[in-house]
């Protein structure tokens, strides 16, 4: 079962031995830890998945070693009496762990739904003005136009020069791009 010599491997780079270096505290540990991981950028890093928390084994469907009562108990028997009590304390304890974190996770979205829905009644309303706003200028320029129209006609001789009214557009503008602008106003604090 010899098989045929193949090509002679090449020689594999020669590590430098790593001085045997013992951590002092935690940060220290965790500073070599990164450093042999960016010894070797490319090698692929092991993420250990989450752990599935702890439950309590179910009671049992059937009793079997029943205490009879006919007689004085053994000196074992307390030892199965406080093994059998302290595992239904440790799983009530557990259910009741369970239904607080339950309740708060319940309190919590309505929470999160509370505050989106007053974020959208704020945005709402801020919408509402900025149109309203908007819709009066547009108001407000028509009946400029109009009223230029209506100058113009009777007396077509006369141009009338507005520069003040021209300056006064100009600020409403930059108000408008100014108020364009939403700011977050959904909060998480309330």
């Amino acid at each position: 079962n010899m098989a045929a010599p193949s090509a002679p491997r090449p020689p594999r780079p020669r590590k430098e031995p790593q001085p045997l270096v013992i951590p002092r505290s935690a940060a220290e540990e965790q500073r070599l830890r990164l450093e042999r991981l960016m010894r070797n950028p490319e090698k692929t890093v092991p993420i250990p998945e989450k752990l599935n928390e702890w439950a309590p084994r179910p009671p049992p469907e059937f009793v079997r070693d029943v205490m009879g009562s006919s007689a004085g108990a053994g000196s074992g028997e307390f030892h199965v009496y406080r093994h059998l009590r302290r595992r239904e304390y440790q799983r009530q304890d557990f259910m009741d762990a369970m239904a607080e974190k339950q309740r708060l996770d319940e309190e919590f979205q309505k929470k999160l739904e509370r505050n989106k829905m007053v974020a959208e009644e704020q945005t709402a309303k801020r919408r509402r003005k900025r149109q309203k706003l908007k819709e009066k200028k547009l108001q407000a320029k028509k009946n400029k136009l109009e009223q230029k129209k209506q100058e113009k006609e009777p007396d077509q001789s006369q141009e009338p020069v507005s520069s003040e009214d021209d300056d006064d557009d100009d600020s409403k503008e930059e108000e408008e791009k100014e108020d364009d602008a939403e700011e977050p106003s959904f909060v998480m604090g309330r």
